[in-house]
């Protein structure tokens, strides 16, 4: 619950946000609803509010967005959730909800950090989100607020603790450094999409420098058998 509260109330940021980009009250409460996931909505406001492509916008936000398939695919075997469950769970897999429900020790509290967390998030994100768009007014100039930076923090807050190899750190940063030296290059929205080229750069610079048993690179092949 601590968590879901703490993080759903940045949802606030995101309605004042929003609206700032010139988005409706039901056009950001329907993002919230629907997509649900901070980091993915913030990337399609900002992108919006900066002139970008509608297409281009929205390319980002799911390539952010794609990273909870995997969550999915871990948690689908720690939960293990009726077939019927499944459908309405999946909307609840997001970074905080996967993270608490990696921290339990049994099946059973698995579910239950995973369900807390997530109907506790899913609420207040969807009732600030709610909030902050009708108030977004009261509040005049959002720019001068600085809030469309909650977002990227609270993203950066979580990944932050995440990163524990080099591998990753290189990673982080290569993207940190395609993504901003691109902004005044690229239009709105393409950066993101360019900075997560970082990814398969680094691990395949790692594949390459990694020997395997004969001195060359290692492949799948050359892996024991425990860690395929």
């Amino acid at each position: 619950m601590g968590v879901g509260i703490a993080v759903g109330l940045s949802g606030f940021a995101f309605g004042v946000t929003s609206a700032g980009s010139g988005l409706t009250v039901s056009q950001t409460c329907a993002l919230s609803l629907l997509v649900f996931t901070g980091a993915s909505q913030f990337a399609l406001v900002g992108a919006l509010a900066s002139g970008g492509n509608p297409l281009t916008a929205a390319a980002g936000a799911f390539f952010l967005g794609v990273r909870n398939a995997f969550y999915g695919l871990r948690l689908s075997q720690l939960l293990a959730l009726p077939r019927a469950v499944r459908p309405f769970a999946a909307q609840w897999v997001i970074d905080e909800t996967t993270a608490v429900a990696l921290a339990q020790p049994t099946r059973r509290s698995v579910r239950i950090g995973f369900t807390v967390t997530g109907l506790t998030l899913y609420v207040l994100w969807n009732l600030t989100t709610l909030l902050g768009a009708v108030g977004a007014g009261a509040i005049g100039d959002t720019d001068a607020w600085g809030l469309d930076a909650a977002g990227p923090a609270v993203f950066l807050a979580l990944l932050a603790p995440m990163l524990t190899t080099t591998t990753e750190r290189a990673v982080a940063g290569a993207a940190v450094l395609l993504g901003l030296g691109l902004l005044s290059v690229l239009p709105a929205g393409v950066p993101v999409l360019v900075a997560a080229l970082a990814a398969p750069a680094a691990f395949y610079v790692e594949g390459r420098r990694r020997p395997g048993t004969d001195g060359r690179p290692s492949t799948s092949h050359d892996a024991p058998e425990d860690d395929r």
